[in-house]
């Protein structure tokens, strides 16, 4: 990769103002397999005045040369897809076919989605005499993560690119050499020079440097929550829009009429994806008291059917996680589960047996799970479910809902319209009803510590937009004499 120790600002490779250097793991040996530029605030400087200079005209563009400019992106991406679908596989360790099939696919869906919305995205519009106008918000940093890189790259470029704003990203410095790739499909779609700016580097560094600058309009964040606080500080004093997707610690409520063969099975399956490292897996699963001992059987016959080992492997459906500190906090929360009571069905503590190198985790489900316990309450991003059960329905919604998250929950019932009664008082973001397919174009976001704003489709374009009114506009006195 020749780019990897350079910056892309101002539509060139340059080198960094800086000589400092970092290690990209591959966390199926836990050995480096190559190395990015590390930046510091000289970079954040030279990103954002480009960005500034390229918003004076770019913001101005018809919205019909930025929509062709996605459709040139989406060619060029899917020109290099194969390469950026292994680079994912090998900075996070994610099999490959499921790295071929999701996680560089997310990104092919998300720019095929935004170009469906662009169709009927109204850009202004009239309220009697006044004109509504979007217009572009101006200068957006972006902070990405590890977990699903192209996923989130994707889903806020794109739209900041198609509302006319210009950007610098900054990509986790966990999973950074996809970002380098799309940065040079951008290259190769034509993106006019200082439109799109990629500088790598730590969020203590440049990630506060962005956040902290004058010149930034608008911070865009995917990560966890206790980041999401210190970049909202950060962004406060000059009254920067911020724009937040954090933690999860999602319910997965099946009601008492379900299949709980199907339920159950499909519920250990979609918290185990990815090996745990998604913000709105369902970890919490919450069963009938009466149905608990058939559910704990049926869990165990599909934590026992996911193969875990390296991601280029034959028959690998779980790779590692992603680094030596995701591993450890893994661990001391499975530890803090066996102290405090929580039944281990399956997994554990330690590596599966015969892997003795890599950040692998057993899978791991809890049963008997306590509402106020820590494996019930903290995050974990591993693949660890915990097993909650309930006397009734009104427990269950209860219990759901009793967590400082609210990004998503899931519903499952035979009985649709019990399922949407149950939906309504979910309080999360996304409700997914009886594990539907996944939509790139339903709002993406979350209530209370699960962040702010909505990401995906309509809401991924409007969150980089400002609403002007020019009163007046539609009116014949509108002259003055």
């Amino acid at each position: 990769m020749n780019n990897a120790l350079k910056f892309y600002i101002d539509g060139e490779w340059v080198a960094p103002a800086g000589n400092a250097r970092l290690p990209v793991i591959d966390p199926c040996t836990e050995t480096p397999f190559s190395e990015i530029a590390v930046g510091d605030a000289r970079d954040v400087d030279r990103a954002v005045a480009a960005a500034r200079r390229a918003f004076t005209t770019f913001s101005l563009t018809d919205p019909g040369e930025r929509i062709a400019l996605v459709r040139r992106i989406l060619d060029a991406y899917l020109a290099r897809y194969d390469e950026i679908a292994d680079t994912i596989s090998r900075e996070i360790g994610a099999p490959r076919p499921f790295a071929h099939e999701w996680q560089a696919g997310l990104g092919r869906r998300h720019l095929e989605e935004l170009l469906r919305t662009c169709e009927t995205f109204a850009w202004q519009r009239s309220k009697g005499t006044t004109l509504v106008r979007y217009e572009p918000v101006g200068v957006a940093a972006l902070i990405t993560p590890w977990n699903w890189p192209m996923n989130q790259i994707v889903s806020k470029v794109a739209p900041a690119l198609v509302a006319g704003c210009t950007m610098v990203l900054k990509p986790s410095e966990v999973s950074p050499l996809n970002a380098v790739l799309f940065a040079e499909v951008l290259d190769a779609a034509g993106v006019p020079p200082g439109v799109f700016n990629l500088v790598q580097g730590d969020g203590p560094t440049v990630g506060a440097a962005l956040c902290s600058h004058p010149g930034i309009d608008m911070v865009s964040f995917t990560g966890s929550t206790r980041a999401g606080v210190q970049i909202a500080t950060l962004a406060a004093p000059s009254v920067k829009r911020v724009h937040q997707e954090l933690g999860g610690k999602s319910a997965n409520l099946l009601l008492d009429d379900v299949d709980f063969e199907t339920a159950v099975t499909k519920g250990v399956n979609s918290c185990f994806s990815n090996s745990g490292q998604s913000c709105n897996a369902p970890t919490r699963m919450l069963v009938p008291a009466a149905r608990h001992e058939e559910v704990l059987e049926i869990a165990s016959r599909a934590a026992a059917a996911h193969w875990v080992g390296p991601a280029d492997a034959a028959g690998t459906t779980m790779g590692p996680v992603v680094s030596n500190v995701q591993f450890e906090r893994i661990q001391r929360l499975i530890a803090a589960g066996i102290e405090e009571g929580a039944k281990l069905v399956t997994g554990g503590l330690g590596r599966p047996t015969g892997l003795e190198r890599g950040y692998y985790v057993r899978p791991t489900l809890f049963a008997d799970v306590r509402p106020d316990m820590t494996i019930a309450r903290e995050e974990i991003f591993g693949p660890v479910l915990a097993i909650l059960p309930y006397r009734d329905e009104e427990e269950a919604i209860s219990i759901a809902n009793d967590t400082p998250y609210g990004l998503a929950a899931y519903v499952q019932s035979c009985d649709i319209e019990r399922a949407r009664r149950v939906a309504f008082r979910m309080r999360a973001g996304s409700v997914y009803l009886n594990y539907p397919a996944w939509d790139p174009g339903s709002p993406f976001g979350g209530y209370k510590q699960s962040g702010n704003g909505r990401e995906y489709g309509e809401w991924g374009i409007e969150s980089f937009l400002e609403v002007k009114g020019i009163v007046g506009y539609g009116s014949r006195d509108a002259v003055l004499g």
